[in-house]
């Protein structure tokens, strides 16, 4: 089979995962089964049984485990470009635009029921590496936008001395953490989690005090290192 890049192979169309056809179906539950399982210890004839098809059947629309993968992630990173920093990104606030950012990502995640937010954190390292430096700088995009907002928050506030980069991975370490407790069955709603969530975060970034001491403007490093984890191996120095 040929190999195919992130940019021309047909397999890797994000909004087959909404399609109502055998391709969407093929998509949903391979999502699903990765985030339940692990991309390692899903197989594409696992994939193939649990939509009744056989292999070949499955590579008729899918191109192999990897674009699969990268399909699945473009999936998610496009919708938090459309729910959360669309939404977002035209308040000038720098408050109220961390609100949104919280609430929004909060309640995509309550709502993410094939676990492709999940995936898009946890299984970077499985893709090829023209589709990983995709995804990678996506993410990036997304997570200096959340850094810029805290720091803009901070210079509005007087607060010096401290890491935005600190601050930025705990308030997305906040919301991502939804997807391994958060149970739709609950006693509280995904808006009141959402609301609450919200409140805590920004508590916890507003609340920060100036660190004595410290320079405002001091640059940060970070060891980027490869693998399929999440946090600062995948965001650069």
């Amino acid at each position: 089979m040929a190999q195919t890049t992130a940019t021309q192979a047909p397999a890797v169309n994000p909004a087959l995962l909404h399609s109502d056809d055998r391709a969407g179906l093929i998509y949903r539950t391979a999502a699903k089964m990765i985030y339940e399982r692990g991309f390692a210890n899903t197989s594409m004839n696992d994939i193939a049984e649990a939509v009744a098809m056989t292999k070949p059947g499955v590579y008729y629309y899918v191109k192999g485990k990897k674009e699969l993968l990268f399909a699945i992630m473009s999936y998610a990173m496009d919708r938090l470009d459309a729910e959360v920093m669309a939404r977002a990104e035209p308040e000038r606030d720098p408050e109220r635009r961390l609100r949104i950012i919280v609430g929004q990502h909060a309640r995509l995640l309550m709502r993410d029921e094939h676990g492709t937010l999940g995936i898009l954190i946890d299984e970077v390292g499985g893709l090829a590496a023209d589709q990983r430096a995709v995804i990678i700088r996506r993410k990036r995009r997304y997570f200096d936008f959340v850094r810029r907002t805290i720091e803009e928050l901070w210079a509005a506030r007087g607060i010096e001395g401290r890491s935005s980069t600190v601050a930025a991975f705990s308030v997305l370490g906040m919301i991502m953490w939804l997807s391994r407790w958060y149970d739709p069955r609950g006693p509280l709603s995904s808006d009141e989690v959402a609301d609450d969530l919200t409140e805590v975060a920004l508590g916890a970034v507003t609340n920060a005090r100036p660190a004595p001491g410290r320079r405002s403007n001091r640059t940060e490093h970070w060891a980027r290192a490869g693998g399929a984890g999440a946090g600062n191996k995948e965001i650069p120095r």
